[in-house]
């Protein structure tokens, strides 16, 4: 299928982004400092429900943003309020119309109920606590190719929920996509010699299962947006921070008993807690990368979840997992000029059935190929479709809407 302008920009908005918000997190997580118990010992960052809370706080900027856009267009949205009643009725009554595209990020409906987000606030708080998890175990490349198999979860739970309808390409492309992923994945399991080398085979399979289970807890959210934001059509920036509200006071209440909770492995803080709030803000005073990480990664999310929901709104929760798995090449070229892991030539083969999985699946090969191998008639040819003037007389009584452009639709037939 053809893009839109506006449809390119916010793919374009999701790959970049995207990238930049898990090549951040996985930055913060390479960093070491010192606790705040005085010892003179760095110890890796590892705050992975912190780093959710950073999260859901850049989703609520997103409100923040759309409360400003909304009351900044007021008077403009005032102006173009038409006036519905009788003359001498003492009762006023203004019909909103529908506002223009100079001020799309505001247009939709404002007559829902805000708590319908917060089931999808769940779903996303659970995905990326499991994600920020997997993401100490694995490389972000890894991570990302992972992240592949949300697709397939999504069109199941598309087809029974959503009663949508995929055609034979459609699970072409998917199946090519998810092809090629698992080649890049295994690929890396397989190989021994990697940068990170304190990640054991048992480490890299223990991160990919949290990631497919949180991937699985995605696909619920991505579904879910699209069967309420098709009901309600909410704009997408107040629909991402009413996300952000329930995520951020959901998860900020959980981290007091999380503080209490003693887990043996956990290297959030010297006493080991599920999660040490002080001593990720001292690790955070005592290095400032991960400062700089961490604003990428409130401000990167933002961004990240205002396009893809927009995509799904725009086109589809199916078609958003898969322009979200294009990810996986900006951050793999990056994690290789990074020497965050090693290059395996294996990988290219994976990226290439990645690349064509996703275009058979959105019709670019298609759509290509109508384009540059269908050669318009030349004037002889042209000449010989036009249809005679007796041809002409019978077309016009029989037609019965737009004459050229029913005509034209069947000499391009």
């Amino acid at each position: 299928m053809a893009f839109t302008p506006y449809q390119l920009f916010l793919a374009a908005l999701m790959l970049i982004t995207g990238s930049i918000n898990t090549l951040s997190t996985k930055w913060a997580d390479r960093q070491t400092s010192h606790f705040c118990d005085g010892s003179g010992e760095n110890v890796t960052y590892e705050h992975p429900f912190f780093q959710g809370v950073g999260m859901f706080l850049g989703e609520f900027l997103c409100l923040l943003v759309f409360k400003f856009i909304w009351y900044s267009t007021a008077q403009y949205r005032i102006e173009r309020m038409t006036y519905k009643g009788d003359a001498s009725s003492r009762i006023v009554r203004y019909w909103p119309i529908k506002i223009q595209k100079d001020v799309r990020l505001v247009d939709g409906e404002q007559t829902f109920n805000p708590l319908i987000f917060w089931v999808a606030s769940l779903c996303d708080m659970t995905s990326t606590c499991l994600s920020y998890i997997a993401l100490n175990y694995t490389s972000a490349s890894s991570f990302q190719m992972l992240r592949g198999s949300v697709m397939v979860f999504t069109a199941l739970l598309s087809v029974i929920f959503l009663r949508k309808k995929l055609t034979w390409k459609h699970w072409l492309g998917i199946l090519a996509v998810v092809a090629g992923l698992a080649v890049v994945g295994v690929s890396d399991i397989l190989f021994s010699k990697h940068p990170e080398g304190s990640h054991t085979n048992t480490e890299k399979i223990a991160g990919d299962v949290l990631i497919l289970v949180g991937m699985l807890f995605t696909s619920c959210q991505v579904v879910y947006e699209e069967r309420f934001i098709g009901k309600y059509n909410i704009p997408p920036l107040q629909a991402v921070g009413w996300e952000g509200i329930f995520g951020f006071s959901t998860l900020g209440l959980l981290l007091i008993p999380f503080y209490f909770i003693i887990v043996p492995t956990s290297n959030s803080g010297p006493d080991h807690r599920l999660e040490d709030i002080p001593s990720a803000l001292c690790q955070m005073r005592g290095n400032w990368i991960i400062i700089l990480a961490t604003i990428g990664n409130v401000l990167s999310i933002a961004f990240f979840n205002f396009a893809g929901i927009s995509v799904t709104k725009e086109l589809s929760s199916t078609t958003r997992m898969v322009l979200d798995s294009g990810r996986t090449l900006i951050i793999w070229v990056v994690s290789l000029a990074l020497q965050w892991q090693a290059f395996y030539p294996l990988q290219i083969l994976g990226f290439v059935l990645l690349v064509i999985g996703m275009g058979i699946y959105n019709g670019v090969w298609e759509h290509l190929i109508r384009r540059f191998f269908s050669r318009p008639p030349i004037s002889n040819e042209r000449s010989q479709l036009l249809p005679s003037h007796d041809d002409v007389s019978v077309y016009q009584s029989t037609s019965t809407t737009n004459p050229s452009s029913t005509f034209a639709e069947t000499v391009n037939t």
